[in-house]
């Protein structure tokens, strides 16, 4: 019984440490801070209650970021599990080219959210103003310097790059699916519409449930994509929580502030993914 017990925290230990050192503590250091008035730069730190709280609900510019940043969520999660299951549902079919375009469309998930921004700023800035003026439309010049335009630019960009990263988790799932049940619902006569909402989407439910928590999570802590492609303008129309947080921080050195808005982030998130992977489990259930 010692010999498992030090085998256990042998294998546990390290991963534990690693993550209290680089989770635990900023995150109680965080919380802490955000009832002072650090400024990052003074050693003398007084406690000042819920001051940084109220004045984060009273910036008008933290409170338009969340509603943009809820609006892209709200779109970017759909968007991305509807393509992501549609590519997944495309390559698990029988042909030549399948592995090829499984490799294709999972190819832009390997490249880095900053390298990725400046790639479709070029396309947005350069190639669709080349093309509008080639063909008159002066709705494709200027993409990025509308509030409207510069949010579809940000739910393409984060289509492109998390498609194919779902698309892998519904493969695993379809391929699960008893080939044997398909193959009794077509002797029955069913159409495939109707093997779809009775069969493959009851029995894929564990991994809308995974997709779903991982596009809403990912949509409300989105930066560096942000960062790159429109710097959160013109005039912080397209400007998410995340980067509200690193300019009160960084930009106007108000620590103390950006902590209270970065821990009202961490819980609006925690609630909002614990609260739809419990309805979705229990979705799974009753399927």
């Amino acid at each position: 019984m010692k010999k498992n017990n030090i085998s256990f925290w042998l294998f546990v230990g390290p991963v534990l440490i690693a993550f209290s050192l680089v989770v635990l503590v900023p995150l109680i250091f965080g919380i802490y801070y955000s009832f002072t008035d650090w400024n990052g730069i003074k050693s003398n730190v007084n406690l000042i209650g819920f001051d940084n709280y109220i004045k984060a609900f009273k910036d008008e510019s933290f409170m338009k970021s969340f509603l943009f940043t809820v609006k892209f969520t709200v779109v970017s999660v759909i968007v991305l599990n509807a393509l992501g299951f549609g590519l997944a549902m495309l390559v698990t079919r029988e042909m030549k080219m399948s592995n090829f375009l499984r490799t294709v469309f999972f190819m832009p998930n390997l490249i880095g959210g900053l390298i990725l921004g400046f790639i479709w700023q070029f396309i947005f800035k350069e190639v669709f103003a080349g093309i509008g003026n080639a063909m008159g439309q002066s709705w494709l010049l200027g993409w990025l310097s509308d509030g409207t335009t510069g949010f579809i630019g940000l739910v393409i960009l984060m289509s492109w790059q998390m498609a194919g990263y779902l698309m892998v988790i519904y493969i695993a799932a379809i391929q699960n699916i008893p080939q044997d049940l398909i193959e009794a619902s077509k002797i029955d006569g069913a159409k495939p519409f109707e093997r779809m909402r009775h069969i493959v989407l009851p029995l894929v439910r564990p991994a809308i449930t995974i997709s779903i928590f991982l596009t809403l999570s990912n949509s409300f802590k989105l930066y560096d994509q942000n960062l790159s492609l429109t710097g959160g303008g013109p005039a912080n129309a397209t400007q998410m929580m995340a980067m509200n947080i690193y300019n009160s921080a960084f930009k106007f050195n108000q620590m103390g502030v950006a902590q209270a808005k970065a821990f009202i982030l961490f819980l609006i998130v925690g609630i909002i993914t614990l609260t739809q992977v419990y309805f979705s489990k229990k979705g799974e259930v009753e399927a």
